[in-house]
């Protein structure tokens, strides 16, 4: 009996401890909405339509899901939405989604968990979109076989073109201030696709219990009209 009787407890002392709600509600958001992104990241990549949308959309979820339940459960989402995507399109295509959209959804999660300025979330989130971009065109050309930075630069040769002939410039193109250009469009883009993130998230994210800081006075005008 007294044998019996320390094998029981033993097998009681090693049954796991049911789950609390929050712990559970934590793991459900991570798991849903961790799902969501990479669902989104596979309608991006091979649907030839909404691809505007999806890229608006794609860094949300996880960004959501840091503000709502703190920076380790945002990790986890990264981490399981990165492991799902290798599942589905591989170890190369799948990890692309980090460039620059996962990080991007780390910190401006981070940033908006630890309520930063919004000058301080969008410059540096402008940079990481910027390095993020980069490397995605490094990949992917070493992928296709073929060098799409090729593809900007003959926009920024065009842009830089156009900006002489109205501007009647003194100035003759050469190579360096083609790939100035086409970086400097790069950059461009980076910085009103986050700006753009920051106006959907204070639109959407409050209606979510997760709000973020408010925007600077200088840039409220441009969001306080909430189109939601």
């Amino acid at each position: 009996m007294i044998r019996f009787g320390t094998l029981r407890q033993r097998l009681n002392s090693r049954v796991p401890e049911p789950l609390g709600r929050r712990q559970a509600l934590r793991m459900m958001e991570t798991s849903y909405l961790a799902a969501a992104s990479a669902l989104i990241w596979v309608a991006l990549y091979y649907l030839p339509v909404g691809g505007p949308l999806f890229r608006m959309s794609l860094p949300l979820p996880l960004a959501l899901l840091q503000v709502r339940r703190g920076p380790k459960a945002g990790l986890e989402g990264v981490s399981l939405a990165v492991l799902l995507l290798v599942a589905l399109m591989g170890p190369i295509r799948g990890p692309l989604m980090l460039f620059p959209y996962g990080l991007l959804a780390f910190w401006l999660g981070w940033s908006w968990h630890r309520g930063l300025s919004w000058w301080l979330s969008w410059g540096c989130g402008a940079l990481l979109g910027t390095a993020g971009f980069l490397v995605r065109v490094v990949a992917l050309s070493l992928l296709v076989g073929e060098n799409l930075w090729v593809v900007i630069t003959r926009a920024g040769a065009g842009l830089l073109d156009r900006l002489v002939d109205w501007f009647h410039l003194p100035l003759a193109p050469d190579l360096n201030h083609v790939q100035l250009m086409a970086l400097a469009l790069v950059v461009f883009q980076e910085v009103i696709y986050v700006l753009l993130l920051h106006a959907l998230a204070f639109w959407i994210f409050p209606r979510l219990q997760g709000p973020i800081p408010e925007p600077p006075r200088l840039l409220h005008g441009l969001v306080a009209l909430d189109p939601l």
